[in-house]
Formats: structure tokens, C-alpha cells, sequence
């Protein structure tokens, strides 16, 4: 495959910073019609496996068919599929190209700040799960929250918040999958564009947000096991690597020969390295708005029950920690370290993984690694799915042209939006693929246009003084001073000179992300001491529902459920996902230091906790969730239906505590089900 013909250190092709491994034109790894065997064939089945187990959960689950269970799956989603829906949507094609592409041009501290930068998020998101089942149980969005607060005006400015954050979202997912299809199976990447999405339609369609819970867990499992077999490949059974010491000598060598700048020792293995902590930073700024903007990760806590908020949350973060850090640390130094002639270009559109994956095991391999990353894509593509179509439904169609709007239309409506945002993402991936726009650029510039949104909406549940003048101001001032930020530090880096290559640089993007998160952060609070709001947040309480759903009532909960346990729980969160944020982000880094360059035995000592905690994850996420379904796979084996767990009627009380005027009025149902 490769356009190379001298041989390295090791017998291998030689590598020399501008030779390509995809010959683009030439042979490819799988043969095309394999490819679009995955893209349309294996699309097919991972579209009616999901289906049937959405049809097994309402007959022996006791799952819903009405639109608060297609919009928010019932409220009712344990800690375990919680945790996968979380891996899931947080596994772009970037979490598996990008961190790998970090790794093989930064050594060892690429995978580890893609990993830590981008766990902190959702585990201090967990609050804000937590929040949501205190204080505004009743939602479907974000956006509603923002709403009932704020106002007409900040709702229609968040809501572009957060379709741009859906919209840059789904473009990476697509723009990463397409290349990797492309270079491995020579399918067109305008193919792939719109295929691609259009796998998930039916589930999404059919199942709404339970249908994508589901089909998620499925693909998390496919995700973690070629995970490990990379894993294991690389550092244990591969006869050119095979062994973390062989992995540690090859490095060592090609660091002799091909020193990283600005990294200590010109080394790959070490935490010392000034483009591993700018990519770090810029990581961990630009990831705050993909996760407390999209709409996706509140879809997640508002289907989880109660309970499963902060575990489920707390959990998956660290799961999907696994990914990227033992992932990236496979293969992206596996690659380095067999020396593959991958050029910078192809780095950057992530085909560090594809070229491993065929070094390692042929066609095999190519397969695997199209299959996983065709799993991750289209796991985190129908959350986007049905976050769009929630959004379009309860806050632009609900709220401004039908507010009579019943349960049936509000489904119907969903159910299009998700045929027609599949449509327009490919359309838009297939705009940036025209403008050779990579996965890496995309992904370092999203933090400069929707993280000036992220602390106004986080405050929007924690903090009942920040205004909606505080609020929009903030964003809307920042946005611009981001961009403007990025372009004039690009410009005065380059001469001048501003394109995709020069406002793809580190300090350009640094710069822009640093301004966009932080001062928004401090004009919301300047504004809201000068113009401050005080809310009373059982107003949220009254946010509507427009079918019956006993589950979005607190009172009808129990135990770790019941709104005292979560008074309970909210402390903890706080406190957890404030030292582990302190763990990974400062006392991790720090305590790596002192071992410069890493020697061999430190770096097995990396290397193992990597491989630990990528099969630990793996364990929790695809078998936790059976465990936590145990009750409806007896009942499918044995016969006989599983009782609903809340009864479908409220109480006078209940109807009060809802208190609307669209408010559908249903018939009994009984407690059990012939």
C-alpha cells in the first residue's frame, strides 16, 4: 500500500515525514465491495437488532409506546446502559483517530491528555444529571430549562448553540469515518457521507432515545473487543512487537533517529512535552461545550432513573477513559514503533489506526478496525439523530407554531427530523470534505465557537443568580471575541497569512479556546451581580409533560430514587467529580514528571495500568448491562410478561404537580399485562 520503497531501522518501510501509507488510487487493504458490505449489509443488521430488542423490552419490559417513552425512554434507564450511553455517544471517530494521531506525534502524554481532558466533563456533568432529576424532572432539553428561566430571547440564542454543536459534532463522526473507508476500501467519502448516517435511521426512527440506548450497548461491545484484540496484538502477540519491552526498544530507536521537538530527550516517552500539554489544554476547553451544549448528554441523564445519574455518569466517564488513553497508547505508539510511513497529512485525517490495523493482521485487521470505527460512528450518529429531532420538536414546533401540538404529532415530527437530519449531515460533511477541511482542525476549533455557551447553561441549573441579560450577553460577546482572537494570533504568528494551515496551529487555537470558555465565564458573573435573577427553581417543576409519566414525578420514587437520597447524592457528586478532575488533570500529570524519560520498567508500569483499565471497562460495559436485565431475559426464556414498574395513572396529586394545560388525559392501564 505504501508509495515507499527504502526499508527502516527494522526491516520495515522507511519512513521520512512525506511518504504516504494509502496510495491513494492504488490497491486498498479490503476489497471495495467489503466496504460497502459494512457501510449498507452490516448497517442492515445493526439496524434490526436493535429493533428487535426494542420490541422485547415493551413486550417483556414493560416499555412505552407513547411520546414522553420515545422522547426520554421512560425515565427509567439503569446505571450500566447509562454508562454505555455515555461511552457511546463520547466515542466519535476522533476519540479513536485523533487520540491515536496524538500519540503518534506526541508519545505517551497524546493519548493521556486526550483521555483525561475529555473524561473531566462528564464527570462533572454528573452534577448537572443529578440537578436535573432535583430540579427539573420533567424535561426533554436543556433548551426548556433555559426557557422557563430566561425567556424567549435566550432560548432562540441557545437553541443555535446547540444545533452548532450537534452540526460540528456529527461532521467530525462523518468526516473521520468516510476518510477511514476511503483509504481502507477505496469507497468514495461522498458515499460514505451519507451512508453513514442513514444506518442508524430505523432504530432511531422506530425505538426514539430507548432505541438508541440500546443499539449503543451493542456497539460499545464491538468497540471494546477490538479494542483489546489491538491491545493484545501489540504488546503480546505479534511477532514484529509482541512485547512492551520490544514496543520500548523500537521507540527508543526511532526517537534516536526522529526526535520529537519540544519534547524532553526528543523522546516519545514522556510526560514532558510542550505540544502534549497545548493540545491538553485546548482538549479539555473545547470538550466543556461538546458535552454541556449538546443536547445528546441531557437526553442521557434525562432518561436515566434517579439513582443511575451520577453512578451511571461517574462511571462511564471513566470507562470511556479506557478508549483513548489504552486505545491511542496501542496504536499510536504501535505505529511509531514498527516505524509505518504514514505522512502528516494522513495523520491528521486519522489513518494512523487503518495503517496499524494492516500492519498487524493483513485484511483482518482493516476489517476490524472499519468495523469499530463504523460501530463508534453510528453509535454517537443516532444520539445526534434524536437530539436534533428533540430539539426541533419541544423547542421550536411545541413551543412557537403548534402549542396544542399532542403526543402523536410531537412522535411524527421526531421521527421525520431524524430522516431529515441524516440528510443534512451528509450534506454538510460532504461541504467540508470539498473544502479538505481534516477531522484534526475541526476538532481544536470547536471550543472557539460554542464554548462561550457552556457556563451560562451549566448555570442555568446550579446558580439561581445568573440572568438572562448575564447569560446571552456573555455568549454573544465572546463568540465573536473568540473568533477574532484565533484569527489575529494566527495572522501575526504567519506573517499574515490565515488558512486552514495557519489557524490550525496550536497557539492560534489555544488562544481562541482559552478566550472562549473563560471569558464568557467571567462577563456571566460581572453581569449577574449587576443584574442579577432571583429564581426559584421549583418553577422548573412546572415545565409540562404532554402525556402521562409517572416517572418524571420525584414523589413517586423510593428509596435511592427518592428525591431525599438525591439532597444525599448531590453532595457526593460534587466532591467526586472534583477529585477526580484534580486526579487526572494535576496529581497524574504531576506524579509522571519526576520520571522525565520514561525507563523501561516505568514504562511497563504505564502500559499495564493502560491494558488494566481498558479490559476493566470492557467487562463493566458489556456484561453490567445484561446483569441489569435479567429480569426481561427470564422473562423472555420463561414466558409470562414483566409488570411495569410504575403504574401509567397519576394521582390528583400528580396531575397538580404537573400541572398543564396540554396535559392528556389516558385511560387506565392495568398494573400487569396478560
Amino acid at each position: 500500500m505504501s508509495t515507499c520503497t527504502n526499508t527502516n531501522l527494522f526491516g520495515l518501510t522507511q519512513y521520512d515525514g512525506e511518504c504516504q501509507f494509502f496510495n491513494n488510487g492504488g490497491d486498498t487493504a479490503l476489497p471495495k465491495g467489503l466496504g460497502w458490505f459494512i457501510l449498507v449489509g452490516l448497517g442492515a443488521i445493526f439496524a434490526l437488532v436493535p429493533t428487535f430488542l426494542i420490541w422485547a423490552d415493551r413486550k417483556w419490559g414493560g416499555g412505552g409506546k407513547d411520546s414522553e417513552s420515545f422522547a426520554t425512554a421512560g425515565r427509567s434507564i439503569k446505571a450500566g446502559l447509562t454508562a454505555c450511553d455515555i461511552v457511546a455517544k463520547w466515542t466519535w471517530a476522533a476519540t479513536l483517530l485523533q487520540s491515536a494521531n496524538v500519540a503518534w506525534s506526541f508519545g505517551v502524554s497524546g493519548p493521556f491528555w486526550y483521555a483525561a481532558g475529555a473524561t473531566v466533563q462528564v464527570l462533572l456533568f454528573a452534577i448537572l444529571a443529578v440537578e436535573i432529576k432535583r430540579k427539573a424532572p420533567t424535561i426533554h432539553t436543556f433548551l426548556e430549562i433555559i426557557r422557563c428561566r430566561w425567556g424567549t430571547t435566550a432560548h432562540v440564542v441557545f437553541t443555535c448553540y446547540g444545533f452548532l454543536t450537534n452540526i460540528i459534532v456529527t461532521a467530525m463522526l462523518i468526516l473521520g469515518g468516510a476518510a477511514v473507508m476511503e483509504a481502507l476500501s477505496g469507497v468514495s467519502v461522498y458515499a460514505s457521507s451519507f451512508l453513514i448516517p442513514a444506518g442508524v435511521i430505523i432504530y432511531t426512527a422506530v425505538g426514539g432515545l430507548k432505541g438508541t440506548v440500546i443499539a449503543e450497548w451493542l456497539n460499545v461491545c464491538v468497540i471494546y473487543i477490538a479494542l483489546l484484540i489491538f491491545m493484545f496484538q501489540v504488546y503480546a502477540t505479534h511477532d514484529d512487537l509482541g512485547s512492551i519491552s520490544l514496543v520500548y526498544s523500537r521507540l527508543t530507536a526511532i526517537a534516536q533517529k526522529y526526535p520529537v521537538a519540544d519534547n524532553m530527550g526528543g523522546s516519545y516517552m514522556t510526560m514532558f512535552s510542550k505540544s502534549g500539554i497545548i493540545f491538553g489544554i485546548i482538549n479539555i476547553i473545547g470538550n466543556f461545550g461538546t458535552v454541556f451544549v449538546d443536547q445528546s448528554y441531557w437526553q442521557g441523564a434525562i432518561a436515566a432513573k434517579p439513582s443511575a445519574t451520577y453512578k451511571g455518569y461517574l462511571l462511564g466517564g471513566l470507562c470511556w477513559f479506557a478508549i483513548p488513553f489504552t486505545f491511542a497508547t496501542t496504536m499510536g505508539l504501535g505505529a511509531r514503533a514498527l516505524d509505518l510511513p504514514i505522512s502528516k497529512k494522513e495523520a491528521s485525517q486519522g489513518l494512523v489506526p487503518p495503517a496499524l490495523a494492516v500492519a498487524l493482521m493483513g485484511q483482518g485487521g482493516a476489517f476490524l478496525m472499519t468495523f469499530q470505527l463504523f460501530m463508534a460512528v453510528t453509535a454517537t450518529a443516532c444520539a445526534e439523530q434524536m437530539a436534533v429531532a428533540t430539539i426541533v420538536a419541544y423547542d421550536i414546533y411545541k413551543p412557537y407554531i403548534n402549542k396544542n401540538a399532542d403526543g402523536k404529532q410531537m412522535m411524527f415530527l421526531q421521527r421525520v427530523m431524524v430522516v431529515v437530519y441524516a440528510i443534512i449531515s451528509g450534506v454538510i460533511s460532504v461541504i467540508l470534505l470539498k473544502l479538505e477541511v481534516s477531522l484534526g482542525w475541526v476538532y481544536l476549533f470547536m471550543g472557539i465557537v460554542i464554548g462561550s455557551a457552556v457556563f451560562p447553561i451549566a448555570a442555568s441549573l446550579t446558580w439561581a443568580k445568573c440572568s438572562a441579560t448575564a447569560a446571552v450577553a456573555s455568549a454573544l460577546i465572546t463568540t465573536p471575541l473568540a473568533i477574532m482572537t484565533w484569527l489575529i494570533t494566527a495572522a501575526k504568528l504567519n506573517d499574515g497569512t490565515i488558512n486552514l494551515d495557519t489557524t490550525g496551529q496550536d497557539y492560534p487555537m489555544l488562544a481562541g479556546n482559552l478566550v472562549a470558555l473563560f471569558f464568557s465565564m467571567i462577563l456571566c458573573i460581572i453581569f449577574s451581580y449587576i443584574w442579577p435573577q432571583d429564581f426559584d427553581w421549583a418553577e422548573l417543576k412546572n415545565i409540562p409533560v404532554i402525556e402521562q409519566d409517572p416517572n418524571s414525578n420525584p414523589n413517586n420514587f423510593e428509596g435511592e430514587d427518592s428525591p431525599e437520597a438525591l439532597d444525599h447524592v448531590i453532595k457526593f457528586t460534587w466532591a467526586t467529580g472534583g477529585v477526580l478532575t484534580l486526579v487526572l488533570l494535576i496529581l497524574w500529570p504531576i506524579l509522571a514528571l519526576p520520571a522525565k524519560v520514561f525507563n523501561q520498567g516505568y514504562f511497563t508500569f504505564w502500559i499495564i495500568i493502560a491494558m488494566i483499565w481498558g479490559i476493566v471497562a470492557s467487562c463493566i460495559c458489556i456484561v453490567l448491562p445484561i446483569w441489569e436485565a435479567q429480569d426481561i431475559i427470564k422473562a423472555m426464556f420463561c414466558g409470562g410478561a414483566k409488570a411495569p414498574s410504575k403504574p401509567a395513572t397519576l394521582s390528583a396529586e400528580e396531575s397538580t404537580h404537573h400541572g398543564k394545560a396540554d396535559h392528556l388525559e389516558l385511560p387506565p392501564v392495568p398494573a400487569t399485562q396478560a
